[in-house]
C-alpha cells in the first residue's frame, strides 16, 4: 500500500500540533509533516512529494495564497490537493483562492468532524482514501484527550464549570470598565466566532498576547481550549482583523454561579507580523475602550 503524505502549514504551533493529532487519530497510516510558513512549505514541496496540503492563509514571510499560487505554477504540483484552512471567509477572499486554484476550504474555527470530512473528500479525489481507511482508526489515547482538536473546537461540548472571576491578564495595555449585569448584549464591534456560532463580545482588556472578553451567558457555554476567531473592527475604513486563538479561561464575571455574563481569556496564536502590527494600532488608538464599553 502506498503511503499518504500530508503537509500542515500554519504559523501557530498550537494549531499545527492539534491538526497533527487529529489526523493521526483518524488515519494511523498517514505520514504528516508540518511547516511554520509558506516559505518553509515551498522548500519542502520542492524536495518531497505530498498528496495533500492543509494551509493557513495569513502567515509571515509567505502567505497561504502565495504558496497556492506558486504550487499551481509548478507542473508537478498543478493537481496537488490544497485545502485552505482560514478565518478569511469573505466573498472576495474565497474568489481569490478559487482563481488561484484552491481545492477546498476549512473555516476557522472548525470541529474535528469538519476537518476530517474535507480531508476524506480530498483523498477520495486522488483515490487514496479507501486504502488509508482500511487500516482503521487509531485507538483514542486518554493522555491526549484534552489536547485533541475535538477538545479544542468541539461542536457539542460538555458543560463547563463556571469558576469565580479570573484575574485580568498581566499588565493589560488597554482597560475598559466592567459592564454591569444589566448591560445590553452585543454593544460593540467585537465578534467571537466559535464552532457553535457567532457571539458579540465586549473587550475588557487587550494586549499583544491576549484579550479579556465579556460575553452574555448562553445555553451552550464556551469551553476552555476551544478554538475561536476574534473579529475586530477599527477606524473609519472599518478595517477588520481576524485573530486566531483559543479560550484559555472561562469564568463568571460576577461572584455568583448564575452570572448573566462570562469573562473569557482569549489567547492569540497568530505569529503574523501584520496582525501584531494591527493589534498595536488598536491598542495605541484605544479602540477597545472607545468601541467596546457597554452603553458608550
Amino acid at each position: 500500500m502506498s503511503k499518504v503524505n500530508v503537509l500542515v502549514v500554519d504559523d501557530a504551533p498550537f494549531i499545527r500540533d492539534l491538526v497533527r493529532k487529529c489526523l493521526r487519530n483518524a488515519f494511523p497510516g498517514m505520514v504528516i509533516d508540518d511547516a511554520v510558513n509558506g516559505r518553509k512549505a515551498m522548500a519542502m514541496l520542492g524536495k518531497e512529494a505530498f498528496d495533500l496540503v492543509l494551509c493557513d492563509w495569513e502567515m509571515p514571510e509567505m502567505s497561504g495564497l502565495e504558496l497556492l499560487t506558486w504550487c499551481r505554477q509548478q507542473p508537478a504540483l498543478k493537481n496537488l490537493q490544497f485545502i485552505m484552512v482560514t478565518s478569511r471567509g469573505d466573498k472576495e477572499n474565497v474568489i481569490q483562492a478559487i482563481q488561484a486554484g484552491v481545492s477546498d476550504f476549512v473555516g476557522k474555527p472548525f470541529t474535528n468532524e469538519q476537518l476530517l470530512t474535507k480531508v476524506k473528500k480530498a483523498l477520495s479525489k486522488i483515490g487514496k482514501l479507501d486504502s488509508l481507511m482500511a487500516i482503521g482508526p487509531a485507538r483514542a489515547n486518554p493522555a491526549f484527550a484534552n489536547d485533541s482538536l475535538n477538545a479544542l473546537t468541539a461542536g457539542k461540548p460538555e458543560a463547563v464549570k463556571v469558576a469565580a472571576p479570573a484575574p485580568a491578564p498581566a499588565k493589560p495595555l488597554v482597560n475598559a470598565p466592567t459592564p454591569p449585569a444589566a448591560a445590553p448584549a452585543g454593544r460593540g464591534q467585537g465578534q467571537l466566532r466559535l464552532a457553535s456560532g457567532m457571539q458579540p463580545c465586549v473587550i475588557k482588556a487587550l494586549s499583544l498576547k491576549e484579550a479579556l472578553l465579556v460575553v452574555r451567558r448562553s445555553e451552550a457555554l464556551p469551553q476552555v481550549l476551544e478554538g475561536a476567531v476574534l473579529d475586530l473592527e477599527q477606524g473609519e475604513s472599518a478595517e477588520v482583523a481576524r485573530l486566531n486563538g483559543y479560550l484559555h479561561a472561562v469564568a463568571a464575571l460576577e461572584p455568583k454561579p448564575d452570572s448573566d455574563w462570562l469573562q473569557l481569556t482569549f489567547k492569540f496564536v497568530d505569529q503574523d507580523a501584520q496582525k501584531l502590527d494591527y493589534l498595536s494600532r488598536l491598542i495605541a488608538r484605544g479602540t477597545a475602550q472607545k468601541h467596546f464599553t457597554p452603553g458608550a
